[in-house]
Order: C-alpha cells, then sequence, then structure tokens
C-alpha cells in the first residue's frame, strides 16, 4: 500500500478532531490526555489547534492518509518548555488496519524527525513512552531511540512510570551517554 506523510493545514481541524479521538479511544493508556476531556472542546479549540500546528516553526502535526486519502496516523513535535534545548515527539498514532512492518509509521516518524531537525536549533529529540506499551518501546528502539535513564510519572496514572527515550542520532555531538535532558512530556 501507498501512504502519503505531509504536515496538516489549518483548514483539516475537524480531521485533527476525528483522528485524536480515535486515538485516545483506540489507546487511551498511550497519550496524557483523557478522551472525555478532548471530546469535550469546542470546534474553536480544533481550530486554534490545526491552525497552529500547521503554522508554527518548531510544533508541528504531520498525518499519514493511505491511497484512498483517509487519514490513517498522526504524529505530532514540539519544544518542551521546561526542558531546555529539547523538542518532544508526542502524539505519535497509526490506526490498528495499518500497524505493523508494512505500516507507515517509521515514515511518519522519519518526517516528524526531519521537521524538528530542520525547523529547531534544540540538541535533543525526546520522547515518552508508558512502561506498559511495549510494542511502541520497541518500535522506537528500532528506530534508533535509546534509553536515557530517565523515568517520569504518568500524568493520568502517577504509578504508572514513562521512559523518556532519545535520538542520538538527531544533531551532530549529541548523544544520551553525553548530556541527557532532564525530562519530557
Amino acid at each position: 500500500m501507498h501512504y502519503v506523510v505531509r504536515r496538516i493545514t489549518a483548514e483539516e481541524w475537524r480531521e485533527l478532531r476525528e483522528i485524536t479521538l480515535e486515538a485516545l479511544r483506540d489507546s487511551p493508556g498511550a497519550f496524557n490526555l483523557s478522551y472525555a476531556d478532548t471530546a469535550a472542546q469546542p470546534d474553536g479549540h480544533w481550530q486554534r489547534q490545526a491552525a497552529a500546528e500547521a503554522a508554527t516553526g518548531e510544533r508541528a502535526t504531520f498525518t499519514v492518509r493511505d491511497e484512498t486519502g483517509a487519514w490513517v496516523g498522526i504524529a505530532g513535535v514540539e519544544p518542551v518548555p521546561d526542558v531546555p534545548d529539547t523538542v518532544c515527539v508526542r502524539s505519535v498514532y497509526v490506526t490498528p488496519a495499518h500497524r505493523g512492518a508494512a505500516g507507515p509509521a517509521a515514515d511518519l516518524m522519519q518526517a516528524i524527525i526531519r521537521h524538528a531537525r530542520d525547523h529547531s536549533s534544540a540538541q535533543w529529540l525526546t520522547l515518552g513512552v508508558n512502561e506498559s506499551n511495549g510494542r511502541a518501546l520497541a518500535f522506537y528502539r528500532r528506530l534508533g531511540f535509546e534509553d536515557t535513564g530517565k523515568v517520569i510519572p504518568y500524568v493520568r496514572d502517577p504509578t504508572e512510570k514513562v521512559f523518556i527515550l532519545g535520538y542520538p542520532g538527531f544533531r551532530s555531538g549529541a548523544r544520551t551517554g553525553t548530556r541527557q535532558p532532564s525530562g519530557s512530556r
């Protein structure tokens, strides 16, 4: 199957809302947001979010579409306000029917990594993975993300851990073992 990965446009706020809600229904433990709170957001929230994700330099959301044009995946990247010099991959989701080795997840992540490199001066690219999400941990490690040694509590259930992974090849000289970011979202 052929997939198209590209940055969202401001006009695609309805699609952004739809796939975000799908992700929260399908994989609630993988995200910091709750379905109920997110579903309650008014149209204006989604319009503002899509506009920002489409136009802001360091912050962006990319989508994956299948051959029919249907959205089958999404991922974002943004600076981490309380961790200087760090951008964070967030909200990675691919619909169940498009997961696996032949799916678009790796291409989606490469687009996010390229965008972060091209539109940020940060030295670190990180992401957080809930300890119970072994499939995602394995996927990110296959892409080259490594453990930073940082662990934070999961926002929605502080008894669970979130492992912070870093991408050592993000910038030349930035290696997980040389300087580690103090956290991520």
